[in-house]
């Protein structure tokens, strides 16, 4: 075979095979060491086991004991600023799903030329926003780092969101709603020490993806908003997705969805019969799988990436 024939099919070969992202760097979100680490927990782990279900056929990672919260930066190509994502893992704020619905979820925003800033937040924690405001305080200086960071970064400052799954969806509506949250002064002065950042720059995010949440509603009765889900006027434009056999309950999507429409908050609701919980992107023969495509339409409405 002539070699300019072997240079033209490997190219069409490489254009043809998905690209993982390339991580550009990862930094602590606390200057000066995490507050309120979680005393005796050992090392950061990857507990998944050899029994535990494959997803789409392959294993997923599931960290614990992080008690030092990081961001791993990957960049979108191009030199324009460009749109990002702050990524929030699920796992029921005990491990991070931190592939499945960490770096896989980077490889596909940048596919659409959006930067990924995927979050390693505390866990394991027992509760959460409310009672416990050390999640939302990760989320909070992540995403003030990365808009004090924006132009060395690339990014848009204006067009920075937030996607989180399970655990990390609900995180990702208590940022959407508690995004200017303060604690009072001896905390305050505690964040401080560690490195937070001034909350004049905004932790709010520009929209939000909402993806097979829980705890959004009450028990047992799943039909009425927990109190950290009630959004307000600034909360952003919200697209939500969740599967009917999801064991998690579909009731976390519709409740929101109704309670944001209810506050004339723009939202666009997904909810498929099938699918059930914690299948990240990773595409099956199930329609929900291939949500992302849904995803990429709705940035493009809400003219967050440029239509096409």
């Amino acid at each position: 075979m002539p070699i300019h024939r072997i240079l033209s099919l490997a190219c069409l070969i490489a254009a043809l095979t998905p690209m993982a992202a390339a991580q550009q760097m990862t930094i602590p979100i606390w200057s000066h060491g995490a507050p309120e680490t979680t005393a005796g927990l050992g090392p950061e782990k990857d507990v998944d086991l050899p029994t535990d279900a494959l997803i789409a056929g392959k294993k997923i990672i599931r960290l614990t004991n992080v008690s030092e919260p990081t961001v791993a930066v990957y960049k979108a190509d191009g030199n324009a600023p460009a749109p990002a994502v702050l990524v929030l893992p699920g796992g029921g704020y005990q491990i991070l799903a931190y592939d499945l619905e960490g770096t896989e979820v980077c490889s596909w925003l940048n596919s659409i030329h959006i930067t990924c800033v995927l979050l390693k937040y505390r866990v394991p924690y027992d509760g959460h926003y409310p009672e416990r405001t050390e999640n939302l305080e990760d989320a909070q200086q992540a995403m003030r780092l990365t808009r004090q960071h924006a132009a060395e970064w690339g990014i848009d400052p204006k067009r920075l969101g937030v996607l989180g799954f399970s655990a990390g969806g609900h995180l990702a509506v208590v940022l959407s709603n508690h995004f200017d949250f303060a604690p009072d002064a001896t905390k305050s002065a505690t964040l401080k020490q560690h490195g937070a950042l001034d909350a004049s720059i905004s932790a709010r995010p520009d929209f939000a993806f909402i993806i097979y949440p829980g705890y959004l509603v009450h028990w047992p009765d799943k039909s009425t908003i927990a109190p950290e889900a009630i959004p307000n006027a600034s909360t952003p434009p919200t697209f939500i997705l969740q599967a009917e056999d999801d064991p998690v309950h579909e009731e976390n999507a519709l409740v929101y969805f109704q309670t944001l429409k209810d506050g004339n908050i723009p939202a666009e609701l997904h909810l498929y019969a099938k699918g059930g919980h914690g299948y990240g992107l990773r595409p099956t023969e199930l329609p929900i799988t291939h949500w992302p495509q849904l995803a990429e339409t709705w940035l493009r409405t809400i003219k967050m990436i440029d239509a096409k």
